[in-house]
């Protein structure tokens, strides 16, 4: 049962209701086994796209022109959204409302989630040959939500945290996976998703060597389409434009996914700009 679905009664409504209470329960302990696996810091620079932002979600929702569907749990503004965390996403299956799927993509043919931890991102140079996003590349795309996204730039043995957004401040979309994978526990469909990433902008580079993918607004529907070519869709997976965008370094409170309040965006400095080159 996904999600998204509106009406559920019986067996099927106290399924969904025992999965929902479920992951409430256990989303603590999600965090301290990601915790364990990478550290208390886990903004390790080898590591891609590990951190994002979405405080507006109802923004990202109007200006889509999508509904809600059935949350698990009120969603509030999220500043500091970490791997295994229920995220906002759109399915190219129901590319008209909200889904909520866990971060750290599970292959179908997955016997251990904890599998998940290690695919909270795919690298657009070989998303389509990989063995766990192969069949997602070809057939379950989507679209993650986000107004922001963290790295952190190593200067010697310390490390700044920067927080990228776009120049306008409006949310917009990352290039995403999906699958689903059978839970055998709460014998409930687990929907679970990627971040696609590419090589960085100007903007990134002196900051860290990847970025994810944030599509353009006009290629969003184009991302969810189905019947596109493989050199199409990879077509879609290039850096965005530096000069849409700014970082700015951020308080270190980020370092830790425990801080997830308006606090962690406090700015230090100045905003990085890159500025358009005249014609």
């Amino acid at each position: 049962m996904s999600y998204c679905a509106k009406n559920v009664t019986g067996k099927k409504a106290i399924g969904y209701e025992y999965a929902r209470v479920k992951n409430q329960q256990i989303r603590q302990r999600e965090l301290e086994g990601f915790s364990k696996l990478w550290g208390e810091d886990q903004h390790n620079e080898t590591r891609m796209c590990g951190r994002y932002t979405l405080t507006d979600l109802q923004a990202a929702l109007i200006d889509r022109g999508l509904q809600a569907g059935v949350l698990p749990q009120a969603f509030t503004p999220q500043y500091n959204i970490a791997p295994s965390q229920l995220v906002p996403v759109v399915l190219n299956t129901v590319p008209d409302r909200l889904t909520m799927a866990r971060w750290g993509l599970i292959p179908h043919w997955a016997k251990d989630p904890a599998i998940g931890y290690r695919m909270i991102n795919a690298r657009a140079e070989t998303v389509a040959q990989k063995p766990a996003f192969r069949r997602p590349f070809q057939r379950q795309r989507c679209l993650v939500l986000a107004d922001g996204f963290y790295e952190w730039q190593r200067l010697g043995t310390h490390k700044v945290p920067y927080r990228m957004t776009l120049k306008t401040g409006k949310p917009f979309a990352f290039a995403g996976l999906w699958d689903t994978w059978d839970d055998p526990s709460p014998h409930a469909p687990l929907t679970t998703c990627t971040i696609i990433t590419t090589t960085p902008n100007q903007l990134l580079k002196p900051i860290h060597d990847r970025m994810p993918v944030i599509l353009k607004r006009t290629d969003e529907t184009t991302w969810l389409r189905n019947g596109l070519s493989e050199d199409e869709t990879l077509a879609l997976l290039k850096p965005y434009s530096a000069a849409q965008m700014l970082a700015r370094e951020v308080s270190p409170l980020v370092n830790s996914p425990r801080n997830n309040g308006p606090e962690v965006l406090r700015p230090v400095g100045r905003p990085v700009l890159v500025r358009r080159r005249p014609n």
